[in-house]
Order: structure tokens, then sequence, then C-alpha cells
């Protein structure tokens, strides 16, 4: 299995598909799948039934997962970045390849 460069708490920018442009913060990351779920981007409406916590029931919505390729991280400055790995003295770091700093 490949290793995944976005992690959950990160912020990214989703570079393609229907929606594009959008950025948010990734809550989940789903290996197996390489998707990730990122806050308030993907949303989709969900028919529930009436349970004992949601007694009303009706349509909710949520996020969906949406591919890794799909997805950038964002540097602190706010401009998107590929993401690589290196040896910082015995500790092995993510750092941006736009700018070459740690993230």
């Amino acid at each position: 299995m490949k290793k995944l460069k976005i992690k959950s708490g990160d912020t990214v920018k989703v570079i393609a598909g229907d929606h594009k442009g959008s950025e948010g913060k990734v809550l989940l990351v789903l290996k197996d799948k390489n998707k990730a779920i990122v806050e308030g981007v993907n949303m989709v409406k969900k028919h529930t039934k009436p349970s004992a916590q949601n007694p009303q029931g009706g349509i909710v919505e949520k996020e969906a997962a949406i591919h890794i390729s799909n997805l950038s991280l964002m540097t602190g400055k706010g401009e998107p970045t590929r993401v690589g790995y290196r040896m910082d003295g015995d500790k092995k770091v993510r750092y941006s390849k736009k700018s070459n700093e740690v993230i």
C-alpha cells in the first residue's frame, strides 16, 4: 500500500472535480480506499429514518469522501504544494516541495 501524504487535520485545496477550488480541513483519511473526508466539501444529502438521536428523521447533509489525488496540501502561506519526505537529523519530516519548508 502506498503511503498517503495527506493526514487528518491538514488544510487542503481541491484541485480537480466538481468542487475544484474549495478549501477545507481534513476530518478523516480512509487509507484502504485512498480517500479523505474534507470539512464543508462534497456535501451530499442523506435521507434518515427517525431514531433516538434524531427523533424527527428527514434529510441530513454530510460530507462524502473525495479521492486523495484530487487534493493538494496548503502551506501556511495559503498556497497549494506537493509534499515530500526527507531526513532532518534522525527524524523523517514532511516538507513543501514549493517552498522547501518543513510542514
